[in-house]
This record gives C-alpha cells, structure tokens and sequence, in this order.
C-alpha cells in the first residue's frame, strides 16, 4: 500500500503530561500546545492509512502512561478520519483549509 501524507490534529488527555509531552514531541513534528488536560497537536505524518498512523502513535503514548486518551483527525485525499483512541467515529469531507 503506497504511503500518503495526513495532516492530523488531536487533542490528547493524560493523567501525566510530563511523562507524555515530551514522547509526544519526539513522534509528531508539528505544532504542540499544553492545554488543561493534556495536549492540542497539529502537524503532518506519512503513512499506509490513518487508522495505522492512530493506533501507532496511541500504542506509542500509552506505553509511556496508559490512561492517555487521543481524538484525533486525520487528512488525506480530500477525507477526514476521525478516532478516539482506536475506534473510528466516521468519515466526512476535509473542509477547505483557508489561504494564509
């Protein structure tokens, strides 16, 4: 299966975001923000499917704290994927992204 670009963007919730932030930071090259719960993540990451991108990077944060919670997006091909943790919640259009 050929690899595709996907811009994602998630929200992750920990019980320990120091344990989390700085894994997270070493998987994903993007845009990281703390926020109350945990973290707000944007960035982009290649691979086979979304749904094998999801389950990597939640298997990766949940061996380092297993009460980490992910919703994320991922977008590919004009199609967003959404999860929470690793169950699919539904495929919709990608909205436009608007010009900078």
């Amino acid at each position: 299966m050929a690899e595709q670009q996907f811009q994602l963007t998630a929200d992750v919730s920990t019980a320990d975001p120091a344990a989390i932030g700085p894994l997270l930071r070493q998987l994903v090259a993007g845009s990281i923000t703390e926020t109350a719960d945990g973290f707000h993540v944007e960035a982009a990451m290649t691979g086979p499917a979304a749904r094998d991108l999801n389950r990597s990077l939640l298997s990766a944060l949940r061996r380092a704290e297993r009460r980490t919670r992910l919703r994320a997006e991922w977008t590919a091909g004009g199609m967003t994927e959404r999860f929470f943790d690793y169950v699919p919640k539904g495929t919709r259009p990608a909205l436009p992204r608007p010009l900078p």
